[in-house]
Formats: C-alpha cells, sequence, structure tokens
C-alpha cells in the first residue's frame, strides 16, 4: 500500500498558505453587508455551478437553519441552484446561460444583494445574473478562486481565494461560509459555536 503522508502534508501546506493569504477586511465587509441585508429583511440570493452550487446550498442551510433557529429574526437566504425543475427548464427552454438571470429578474427588490459563486470567476450563467443584479442596483459578493476572472472584477465586495486549486478553492469558499456562521452564532444567536452545538450532541 502507498504511504500517501507527503502528498497529505503538501495539500494541507497550500490550504495554509491560502488561508494566510485571505483579505479579512473583505470578510469583515461581507460580514457587515449581509448583517444590514438581514436586519433590513431583505433577501440574500446565492448560487454557482457544480461545487459551487453545492457550497451556495450549504450556505443557505447554515444560515436559514443553522443561524436562524436560535434567532427571532430570520435571514432569507435563497439559494437560486437548488430548485432543479426550474433550473432545467430555463436551460432547455431559455439557455443555460439564464438560469439565474432569469430567476432575479422581476424579483430582485431595493436591498436585496446577491453572492454569487464561481471558481474560475468566469461562468457565463453566474456573470448574466451579476450584470442584471447589478443594473438593478443590487450589491454583489463574489467568491472566486485562480485570477478571479471576470466576477472578481463585478463583484462589490469580492471574497477571493488565491489559488490555482479548484479542490482549494473550494474548500476555501466553505470556510467562509463556516466562518462567518461561527461569529454570528455567537452574536446573533448568542451562542458559542463549539460548545453549544457539542451540548446539543451534534
Amino acid at each position: 500500500m502507498k504511504d500517501w503522508t507527503r502528498e497529505i502534508e503538501d495539500y494541507i501546506a497550500q490550504e495554509k498558505e491560502v488561508l494566510s493569504a485571505l483579505d479579512t477586511r473583505a470578510i469583515s465587509d461581507a460580514m457587515n453587508l449581509i448583517e444590514d441585508t438581514y436586519e433590513n429583511e431583505k433577501t440574500i440570493y446565492i448560487f454557482g455551478n457544480g461545487g459551487s452550487a453545492a457550497t451556495a446550498s450549504h450556505f443557505q442551510n447554515d444560515f436559514n437553519k443553522g443561524i436562524s433557529e436560535y434567532t427571532q429574526k430570520k435571514f432569507r437566504f435563497q439559494c437560486l441552484s437548488d430548485n432543479i425543475a426550474t433550473v432545467l427548464a430555463i436551460a432547455n427552454d431559455i439557455a443555460f446561460e439564464e438560469i439565474y438571470r432569469f430567476q432575479l429578474k422581476g424579483r430582485l427588490q431595493k436591498g436585496d444583494i446577491v453572492i454569487a459563486i464561481s471558481g474560475g470567476g468566469n461562468s457565463p450563467n453566474v456573470l448574466n445574473a451579476v450584470q442584471y443584479a447589478k443594473g438593478m442596483g443590487s450589491k454583489v459578493i463574489g467568491l472566486t478562486g485562480f485570477d478571479g476572472g471576470k466576477l472578481r472584477q463585478m463583484s462589490d465586495i469580492s471574497l477571493h481565494a488565491p489559488t490555482f486549486s479548484m479542490q482549494i478553492t473550494e474548500d476555501i469558499h466553505m470556510i467562509f461560509d463556516h466562518l462567518m456562521m461561527a461569529l454570528f452564532y455567537g452574536s446573533m444567536a448568542g451562542r458559542d459555536h463549539i460548545r453549544s452545538q457539542a451540548a446539543d450532541g451534534r
């Protein structure tokens, strides 16, 4: 059997290097925007493709249930990647590039924001939705990796993973989710994200 120790250590070392290079001010700005949207009872639309769609869904779960379980006011996250029937109908009848923009049209309201996730930052369906959102005056938080692509340039707040590994990019995007959830868990729900969940047997 192969000893994978060296490869494992290399991967972990890359992960640490990227983590140490993250823009913590941008994370703070994103948290403030998300909190303002929550306080104003507006909707946060989130979406991505592939692994980024899974991350978007995970964000929705962590905020709509994880934090909101312990707050009187609830987060209004809506993951546009989750309704497969709607996504496939738009892709089949209109165009795959329209699966997210179409869902925002006629629904995006003043004060709503968009969280767009794209590893390379150049997915046409994500960019189309971002372009529409910005045209409607909505703020955009973009989660990217690699060089950030067009999404990084278009975002009002860029949460960028400075790496050319898609796996580490997606790892970091999940860390953005769990980092923000953990901090909001304390500030909004008054619970320690480690001790409370341990006490709950989770």
